[in-house]
Formats: structure tokens, C-alpha cells, sequence
């Protein structure tokens, strides 16, 4: 007798009882967020980290928000994106999400920038919502009433369309760095920011670049698509130049969206 399908109708009488008692034990049925991690660490600690203050400053009488986290392997999603292996990279991320709706998951979001090249993909083969870095930025850059704006990111996010397009709808022009400004960025995210290096002189470095295409190219603001580089820049003081930080954004959409 082939006991599979009993099995599988088994399996999903019992998430659905699993997810039903973890919601139900909630205070007010509290919505859970669920969050794709370690794109890279050090980002979804911030990402974490930021969460709870939000939350806690909009929620003054007390309480913390549901997350349920799922760190990932940065160096498996690197060699995919070189490789070009973006089918592979979209499995890899859906998979990471429905582990995240198993575990009571209401709303998903992954925390970074990059791996939004196949958030489409993703999020059409997502059983839960997902809240999108780009969509918060590009809201944000409009409700700003910027009209130009640069990016910085790795060398796969300054590449790819996603920004492009976002923004396009949005009525704002995007400005790239230079090609090889864009190298030099690529080189020092890879090579130090997703291995916890936070150098002042790379800092320094890309605070010129950031000058440059102010004075150059006319950008309002520069939106820093990639989760490492407010962690290298949050510090600088006042440089002259508007960034516009994709964590904080994305993490202020979050916690409205776990408040609404």
C-alpha cells in the first residue's frame, strides 16, 4: 500500500492545528513576521535589532512584535547570483519561506537588497505576503518628492532592473556610479562588509564617490541598496549628501504592517 498521500493529507491537518495553537496562544492574536536572514549577518542583526525598537517606540505601553527568523547561507546565494543561477537562487528563497509559514509566519519579508532580483518569483510562490525593500524605498524616494537619485549596492543589485523599474513608476531617475566606481563597491562589499569590515578608509572611499555624483550627476539623494552600507555609514556625521537607508525604510514598513 503507498502510504504517501495519507501521510501528506496527515502532514497538513497537522501544520494547519500546529499554525492554528501558535496563533491562538498569541496576545490578541499578534500577526508573526518572518524573516529570511543571513543575506548577510550582520544586516539581520541590524534588521533585528531595528524591529524591536520601532516596534517598541510605536507600541510605548510594552510588548514586543512575533518574529520568527531563517538564516540562510550568504556564500550558497553568492555563488548562484555568479553563476547566473537565478532559478536556483528563487528555490533556495522560496524554500526559506515556507519553512517561515510552518512556523506561523502571517507576513515575510527578506532582509536584503539583492535577492529581490527574483522577488516576483518568490513572492508569486509564497503562501504569505511579502513586504518588499524596493517598493518601501521607491514609496519613500516619492513621498520625499525626490525627483534624481544614485544607488550604490552590490555589483548584482546596480546591475539588475529591479531598482530601474521601481523608480521609473515612481516619475525619479536613477544615476548608477561609474563602472568602475561600481567594481570598487562590488569588491569591498563582497570582500569586506559581508565578512563584518567596516573600514574607515573604504567609508572614505565610497563617501567620495557619493560627492562626486552629487556634484557631477545632479543626485538628490543616494539610496544605499544594500544592508551592509548603513552599517558602514551610519557613523560619518554630517556628510552633505542624503542617504537613504533600505533597512530603516523597510523596517518602518514592517512594523506598520504588523501594527495595521
Amino acid at each position: 500500500m503507498n502510504y504517501a498521500p495519507v501521510l501528506s493529507s496527515v502532514w497538513r491537518v497537522l501544520l494547519v492545528e500546529s499554525y492554528t495553537a501558535r496563533h491562538a496562544s498569541l496576545p490578541g492574536n499578534m500577526r508573526t513576521i518572518g524573516m529570511i536572514g543571513g543575506l548577510g549577518p550582520e544586516s539581520t542583526i541590524d534588521y533585528y535589532r531595528s524591529i524591536i525598537a520601532r516596534y517598541r517606540a510605536r507600541r510605548p505601553d510594552g510588548g514586543y512584535p512575533h518574529v520568527v527568523i531563517n538564516s540562510l547561507d550568504i556564500d550558497k546565494g553568492i555563488t548562484m547570483l555568479d553563476a547566473g543561477r537565478l532559478d536556483e537562487l528563487a528555490n533556495y528563497l522560496a524554500a526559506g519561506l515556507e519553512l517561515l509559514v510552518r512556523a506561523g509566519a502571517d507576513l515575510g519579508f527578506i532582509a536584503a537588497n539583492t535577492p529581490h532580483l527574483v522577488f516576483d518569483e518568490v513572492q508569486h510562490r509564497s503562501a504569505i505576503p511579502l513586504l518588499s525593500i524596493v517598493r518601501a524605498t521607491s514609496d519613500r524616494a516619492r513621498a520625499l518628492g525626490l525627483k534624481k537619485v544614485g544607488l550604490f549596492g552590490t555589483g548584482f543589485t546596480m546591475r539588475a532592473s529591479f531598482y530601474p523599474k521601481e523608480l521609473r513608476r515612481a516619475g525619479i531617475a536613477l544615476v548608477l556610479p561609474k563602472e568602475a566606481e561600481r567594481e570598487f563597491i562590488h569588491g569591498k562589499y563582497i570582500g569586506e562588509l559581508l565578512n563584518n569590515q567596516f573600514l574607515p578608509e573604504t567609508r572614505t572611499e565610497i563617501l567620495h564617490i557619493a560627492h562626486r555624483m552629487k556634484a557631477e550627476d545632479g543626485v538628490e539623494a543616494l539610496i544605499l541598496a544594500g544592508t551592509e552600507l548603513p552599517l558602514l555609514l551610519r557613523d560619518s556625521g554630517d556628510t552633505g549628501i542624503e542617504f537613504l537607508d533600505t533597512t530603516v525604510i523597510h523596517v518602518e514598513a514592517i512594523v506598520d504592517a504588523l501594527l495595521g
